[in-house]
C-alpha cells in the first residue's frame, strides 16, 4: 500500500547524531514526495527545524497551531505552558 500519512513518536530519541541526520533526510524526502508527516517530539529545536506547522498541546488540549514563519521557542513554550496565543 501507499500510505498518505506517517506518524512518528520521538523518532530521534536516544540515537546518535549520524542516525538523526539520516532520519531527518528520510522525513524530508517523504514530505517532498507528498506524504503528510506528523512528528511528535519533545526536542524543541528539532520541531522548529523540521516542521511546516507546529501544533502545541497542553494536558490533552490543543493550545494553538503556528506556521513555520511564526513558530519561535518563546511562542511554543507559552502555548505548552497552557496559555493560548493572543
Amino acid at each position: 500500500t501507499n500510505p498518505k500519512v506517517l506518524i512518528l513518536d520521538e523518532p530521534t530519541r536516544g540515537i546518535d547524531v549520524g542516525a538523526k541526520v539520516e532520519i531527518y533526510r528520510l522525513i524530508s524526502l517523504l514530505a517532498s514526495e507528498g506524504m503528510a508527516v506528523i512528528m511528535i517530539s519533545s526536542e524543541l529545536p528539532e520541531v522548529l527545524g523540521m516542521s511546516d506547522r507546529v501544533m502545541v498541546m497542553h494536558e490533552g488540549e490543543m493550545m494553538g497551531i503556528l506556521d513555520r514563519s511564526e513558530a519561535t521557542q518563546e511562542k511554543v513554550m507559552h502555548l505548552a505552558s497552557g496559555h493560548k496565543v493572543h
